[in-house]
């Protein structure tokens, strides 16, 4: 009996299950009831801001994420929600924007549908048209006319909603953002 022979068609065999595997993995997840998930999630990978200052004027607040190859879902929406502090910086919603790429090496700008304030959470939603693509890095830039006139570490909750008529909310972490105090020193 040739060995050689019968190994090859097993080696077929297991590369188009393992090909087979790897493709389920990346479609999307809809349930009969219209609502969508991300097969794998995107992940916050920073949040940072330029200025950190209470009180500054004109900061900018990055939050960075990565679409994963495998996410199943592109990226429909984002919503950024501070949660309790005893301030909050004022944002300018009509200066948002967004682009693929890292704050420090952006790429192209993205089109956003909307910019506005979630009346339930009291946070900033941004909807991407059209949505981004997976295998994508992300990053939403705020434009704070003013920081927390209080230092602290303040805490930004980040959500992502995959694009469909009801998609399932999934919550990627928390942004933390360092304010320090004003120098009083004169």
């Amino acid at each position: 009996m040739n060995f050689d022979r019968l190994q090859m068609p097993i080696a077929v065999a297991l590369s188009a299950a393992i090909f087979s595997f790897a493709a389920l993995s990346a479609q999307a997840i809809r349930l009969a009831d219209g609502t969508t998930y991300f097969a794998n999630p995107p992940r916050l990978m920073t949040a940072t801001t330029t200025q950190k200052g209470a009180n500054s004027p004109g900061a900018r607040y990055y939050f960075t994420l990565t679409i994963p190859e495998n996410a199943g879902e592109p990226l429909q929406k984002v919503a950024i929600a501070q949660q309790q502090n005893t301030a909050s910086p004022r944002f300018d919603l009509n200066r948002t924007d967004a682009f693929e790429g890292t704050r420090n090496r952006p790429s192209a700008r993205l089109s956003l549908k909307q910019v506005a304030i979630d009346p339930q959470t009291r946070g900033i939603k941004v909807i991407f048209d059209p949505p981004v693509p997976p295998g994508k890095t992300v990053t939403i830039r705020l434009y704070a006319t003013r920081n927390p006139n209080v230092g602290g570490v303040y805490l930004y909750g980040v959500t992502a909603f995959p694009t469909g008529e009801k998609p399932h909310a999934q919550f990627l972490g928390f942004g933390r953002i360092q304010i320090y105090e004003a120098n009083n020193d004169g």
